[in-house]
């Protein structure tokens, strides 16, 4: 009789919309419940009904704050869901300015097309009442009936907060990634290797190639900046408000200050950003130990001279009267919504200015499209010649590489008897799928939208 099934409601063969349902006894938990992304977040996958009866799971498990992995809960709340809600307190915090932000781009987009939002302010703030905070290696014991299930966190070293779900039911040890740090981060922990592990359900959005190394991505980054400025022309940087953002802000602190690049204005122009840099500055205990020294010696890693935050829309406005060169990271980080619309629209033609993608960008959306040579691209309703200077630094990505999820997926090679492939575009996961199977031997399947698996 089967003691462990999982279905796949989301985020198999996609890189978004994570959600998992795990059945075991009379238990049934989701690993996260996210939004899938595209050119807009009133996808068809999104309008679609839960697999299962929202009413019926007992608990949820978020891996981290991102919206791919968050962003349906509030909707999942307001179709009955009334169970405990379960992450690190970085990820509730975090989780909590990404749910209520991302209703103002669903509002408009309903709007657009005359539609009901996905869900309102009134139910974002329900799901924070169910939230519960649990630190890292903190043991969750539930009843599943015909035993108990031990549930613990370890850290991914993905953004702050950000955890793999390690769960201990019937004497067998079973992991979902989330998201999987780059490690080497330069503000995170190194993500914590499993051992022991009998299946592993693991992310792929990188799983067919391997980034920069630290040096370079670092060295591509001041170059971009250094001809950007040299040439009087704009830097513009669409970057996901968590952990990107704050990552960049750290390394133009370190140039600043080492004066490897002359003083020009850069512009935190997003209000979610500056909040999740206030996040990020309240759980700065969490960072990894070369934070921990920069900090001691009292210097403040969020804030350099020339840094300016635009969290108004009349000081967002503002940013296009001060002259150039000028550097402006705004959200979002795949160029679907947010004030980065604005600036690509006002310096995409200029061949003078820069673009640099600093972050995955998935099929359908604009950053996609810049990535893939558009010559135009299509800006709330206008055609936007693309003359700028288009850089993508894969290096910056906050996802291990190929090489390093093979080394994850090494850990647990003396004990795993199948690992699962998901979170990442079919090639992706295809191809970390081959690698994993040739260079370990077990049996590895990339599961599809909807299968249902069971494991005895």
């Amino acid at each position: 009789m089967s003691t462990f099934k999982i279905t796949f409601a989301g985020g198999a063969q996609s890189p978004t919309g994570s959600n998992f349902l795990i059945e075991m006894g009379n238990k049934k938990i989701l690993i996260d419940c996210g939004l899938y992304q595209g050119e807009k977040y009133t996808l068809d996958a999104n309008k679609e009904p839960f697999v299962y009866e929202p009413q019926s799971i007992d608990a949820l498990f978020v891996t981290h704050a991102h919206l791919d992995h968050v962003g349906k809960i509030p909707r999942l709340v307001k179709e009955g869901f009334v169970g405990e809600i379960y992450s690190t307190a970085p990820t509730r915090d975090i989780a909590e300015l990404v749910m209520l932000d991302s209703m103002g781009v669903l509002g408009k987009e309903a709007a657009r097309e005359n539609t009901t939002p996905l869900y309102e302010e009134r139910d974002v703030l329900a799901a924070m009442r169910l939230w519960k905070d649990v630190n890292y290696h903190q043991k969750i014991t539930l009843n599943a009936g015909d035993g108990d299930i031990v549930i613990e966190y370890y850290d991914s070293g993905h953004i702050l907060g950000s955890g793999i779900v390690v769960i201990l039911y019937k004497g067998k040890k079973i992991a979902f990634t989330g998201d999987l740090g780059n490690t080497p981060s330069p503000l995170m922990k190194d993500t914590e290797m499993i051992e022991g592990l009998d299946y592993l359900f693991m992310e792929s959005v990188y799983g067919d190639r391997n980034h920069e190394d630290y040096a370079t991505r670092v060295q591509l980054l001041r170059d971009a900046l250094l001809t950007t400025i040299h040439a009087k022309g704009v830097l513009m940087i669409p970057a996901f408000s968590v952990e990107r953002t704050q990552e960049l802000l750290f390394y133009f602190n370190n140039m600043v200050e080492k004066g490897e690049i002359p003083q020009v204005p850069v512009f935190l122009d997003s209000p979610l950003g500056i909040n999740v840099t206030k996040v990020y500055k309240k759980y700065e205990h969490m960072f990894n130990e070369n934070v921990s020294g920069i900090q001691k010696s009292g210097d403040d890693i969020f804030a350099f001279k020339g840094l300016v935050m635009t969290p108004s829309t009349d000081e967002s406005k503002a940013i296009n009267t001060t002259a150039s060169p000028k550097i402006i990271i705004a959200g979002s980080g795949m160029s679907n919504g947010g004030r980065i619309l604005h600036h690509e629209s006002h310096y995409l033609p200029d061949p003078n200015n820069t673009i640099m993608i600093v972050g995955y960008q998935a099929v359908g959306t604009l950053g996609r499209k810049i990535v893939d040579d558009a010559k135009e691209i299509m800006i709330n309703g206008r055609m936007v010649a693309v003359r700028a200077r288009v850089v993508n630094i894969h290096g910056f990505s906050a996802h291990k590489d190929s090489d390093h999820l093979v080394e994850f997926a090494g850990a647990s090679a003396k004990t795993l008897k199948k690992v699962y492939v998901i979170l990442g575009e079919p090639k992706s996961s295809m191809y970390l799928a081959q690698r994993l199977h040739e260079h370990y031997g077990y049996p590895v399947e990339v599961p599809e939208k909807g299968q249902v698996v069971e494991i005895d």
